[in-house]
């Protein structure tokens, strides 16, 4: 039996760095990163960079976007998946709840167009984003006692880019 995926330790809450291993050989990685709620949002940039390093990307493998905010990541990942040079797309941004309900406008349009595009790409599209009623939760999500969804993020779309090798080469049959 071949087990495809193992994201038991992704699944920590604790602030810990998660575990992983080398991306695949000669894989490239691009993230999208909101401006828009910088002081979190560079706090999972530099985590989701980070992250890829710890698995031996080259920083020549690493293309970064900044989006003015966390409702333009979709355009620019489709633009990015569609391209061809990239094996994930990992998309960073924080939407904090105000006194309306714009956030979950944002939150719902922005998941089903990320999901959207890994789906018609097969480049998978990953959803780091924040969704929290205040910035004391952000923070707590960027680094703080809930780790970083950046970091997160980043190994999911690692983990996604061996998934589709091994599929690619029909390993699983």
């Amino acid at each position: 039996m071949h087990a495809l995926t193992n994201s038991a330790a992704r699944m920590s809450k604790s602030a810990a760095p998660t575990a992983v291993g080398p991306a695949p050989s000669g894989s490239c990685f691009a993230i999208v990163c909101a401006k828009w709620n910088s002081e979190i949002t560079d706090r999972l940039l530099a985590a989701a960079v980070e992250t890829l390093k710890r698995a031996e990307v080259g920083e020549d493998r690493i293309t970064v976007v900044r989006v003015p905010g966390t409702f333009e990541l979709p355009v620019a990942a489709s633009r990015l998946a569609s391209s061809g040079r990239f094996d994930a797309v990992i998309c960073l941004g924080v939407v904090i709840k105000g006194d309306t309900d714009h956030d979950r406008y944002i939150n719902a349009s922005v998941a089903h167009a990320l999901q959207t595009i890994g789906c018609e790409t097969g480049v998978p599209t990953l959803f780091g984003v924040l969704t929290v009623n205040d910035f004391e939760q952000a923070a707590e999500r960027a680094g703080g006692r809930h780790g970083n969804k950046g970091e997160e993020a980043a190994a999911a779309a690692i983990e996604m880019a061996q998934v589709l090798r091994t599929l690619a080469k029909k390993e699983w049959l």
